[in-house]
């Protein structure tokens, strides 16, 4: 049995995957297949239907899949947030034993994926890594893809936007699900205040503060801190809920356990990814020293006793790099539950105004679906946003020369 904590960090890279239910055509895996010798750079070989694995250029690792009958265009996969101290490793596509890459190759598009180079928080890295992996693709293969479009989710879903947004050149579209597009900066200070409005109500139970995390709290984090922070939550029932009124954190119901299924998401990215981001960024990019929390029962209390961090100017600067612009010369559709606890909704509302101030919104198509969870969504929910984006690109070459009678 997996804890909660387990489920709901793997929900990014799950949710997407739950969208193959009903729609597999038959097409077989590719992981029974060898990987094919890679050709000269300047040479391609004729795709067949499988798998084949390598190495990007960076060190990231990949897997290109084909279907039978190929209908020109591929779809890359940009996967979620990974825990830093994870090995390398490609996305697991499986889910109920049913395979991403086999549903995308059964409905005719080539497949192709990425571990990035590195795990933890990676965004413009791992942007990089899909274009090297779309340039790979093309320098492997003929024909080359006709048209290139991104899947990604949670962090993905930031990695395919700023794909789109800064090489409209190689993807004709992307589709980000559940990602923090509209603020990155403002995501990363939703999981800190979160932690400092957590250490005030309930002081003790997680040692450390929400900018300097013990290694021992995130070695233990499953065994002993989840336990501690549910038990915690258990006994003071009244402050659990002052906790998702101050923060604002989506819940499904105000009982403890809907409250402790969020608290329990939320803190992992703040003890997990605490170092890794800050280590990324160069400093501490935490700035909660002028903010005003209300929502309590003593507003006044809770000011004067919550602690207060001050962000590295530098830092602050760093983050710059993993900031959307709005700037969309190719389509985007967006996907995003109204009740996430790990990536607010507003994430949608504050991308949607960069769009509208760079006048791009006739690019950007936005769907809200009203349920609580992290990319949880239903299968026929991804595949309408899919074929939305499909029908903004326009239809797989093969498909057109068929309507026309071509060959």
């Amino acid at each position: 049995m997996k804890t909660t904590n387990e489920r709901l960090r793997r929900l990014g890279s799950g949710a997407v995957l739950t969208f193959v239910s009903g729609i597999i055509l038959g097409c077989g895996g590719g992981d029974n297949n060898p990987a094919a010798p890679e050709p000269p750079p300047d040479e391609g070989q004729t795709p067949v239907a499988g798998c084949s694995d390598g190495v990007l250029e960076h060190g990231a690792l990949y897997r290109i899949c084909f279907p039978d009958n190929w209908n020109g265009d591929l779809v890359l996969y940009a996967h979620g947030y990974v825990e830093p101290t994870s090995p390398l490793a490609l996305p697991d596509d499986q889910v109920n034993g049913q395979s991403i890459s086999v549903t995308v190759n059964g409905l005719g598009y080539a497949y192709a994926t990425t571990s990035y180079r590195a795990n933890g928080l990676v965004v413009p890295e791992a942007t990089e890594d899909l274009l090297e992996l779309e340039t790979t693709a093309r320098r492997l293969y003929r024909p080359d893809p006709s048209r290139t479009v991104i899947l990604g989710v949670s962090e993905g879903g930031l990695v395919a936007t700023l794909a789109a947004e800064r090489h409209p050149q190689s993807f004709e579209g992307a589709l980000a699900a559940c990602g923090p597009l509209g603020s990155f900066r403002r995501q990363l200070d939703y999981f800190d205040d979160f932690r400092v409005v957590f250490d005030y109500l309930f002081p003790g139970v997680i040692p450390g503060s929400a900018v300097d995390i013990p290694a021992t709290v995130v070695e233990h984090w499953d065994d002993i801190y989840t336990p501690a922070v549910v038990a915690a939550l258990a006994i003071h029932p009244s402050a659990a809920r002052e906790l998702v009124r101050i923060t604002g954190a989506a819940v499904a119901s105000d009982d403890v356990p809907s409250v402790a299924s969020t608290a329990i998401a939320v803190l992992w990215y703040n003890v997990i990814g605490s170092a890794n981001a800050q280590a990324r960024l160069g400093g501490q990019p935490f700035d909660n020293s002028t903010r005003v929390y209300s929502g309590s029962s003593d507003d006044v209390a809770l000011n004067a006793g919550v602690a207060r961090f001050t962000a590295d100017p530098s830092t602050v600067a760093e983050i710059a790099q993993f900031e959307t612009t709005g700037n969309l010369t190719v389509p985007l559709v967006t996907l995003h539950t109204t009740g996430d606890p790990v990536v607010p909704f507003e994430q949608e509302a504050l991308y949607a105004d960069k769009v509208a101030q760079v006048g791009a919104t006739a690019r950007l198509s936005q769907s809200g679906i009203s349920r609580y969870g992290h990319c949880a969504f239903q299968g026929s929910e991804l595949l309408a946003a899919f074929s939305t984006l499909i029908q903004k690109v326009g239809p797989p070459v093969a498909a057109m020369a068929s309507a026309s009678g071509g060959g």
